[in-house]
């Protein structure tokens, strides 16, 4: 498979202090990445500051959705996005840096050879998350449990 254009698709909802920090990070992992961060109306400022960054990054691309409607129809708007501008490999990504941009890499480098490449905050048997509270963790974990154990799906990240 030949693949040269990236979408990493990114949901916002009052991240302004974190999508500043993760959109270089992002562009930094290959020269083919672009992103597209989808907000939904924040009104922290993020569209706004999302704005700024695509004016400053022709990299950086912006779906402004008019209300808050949820992570799954972000990631859906960002995949139709995507899809009728042609790139050959999207990815999501949450704002709060809970998936590392240097796992990207990774990722482009598998998809030469698969149809679907999965990353997880659960390798190993350890989560590799930080800057999450209990709670979130105990959620995602036991929530990815139960979607294995009811659909045997072979996937430890099931909550993404």
């Amino acid at each position: 498979m030949s693949i040269g254009r990236f979408l990493v698709i990114i949901p916002t909802y009052n991240e302004l202090e974190n999508i500043s920090n993760k959109a270089p990070l992002v562009l930094s992992q290959d020269h083919r990445i672009d992103i597209l961060i989808v907000d939904d109306a924040s009104p922290d400022g993020t569209g706004d500051l999302a704005e700024s960054m695509a004016a400053e990054e022709p990299r950086i691309h912006v779906l402004h959705r008019p209300k808050k409607d949820g992570l799954g129809r972000a990631y859906l708007d960002g995949f139709h996005w995507g899809i009728s501008r042609q790139y050959d490999l999207l990815f999501e990504m949450d704002a709060d840096i809970s998936h590392p941009p240097a796992a990207l890499p990774l990722m482009i480098e598998a998809a030469q050879t698969a149809d679907v490449v999965i990353g997880s905050r659960y390798l190993h048997g350890r989560v590799t998350v930080s800057n999450w509270p209990m709670k979130r963790l105990l959620i995602s974990y036991f929530g990815s449990w139960y979607a294995r154990t009811i659909t045997r799906m072979p996937v430890r990240d099931a909550t993404g």
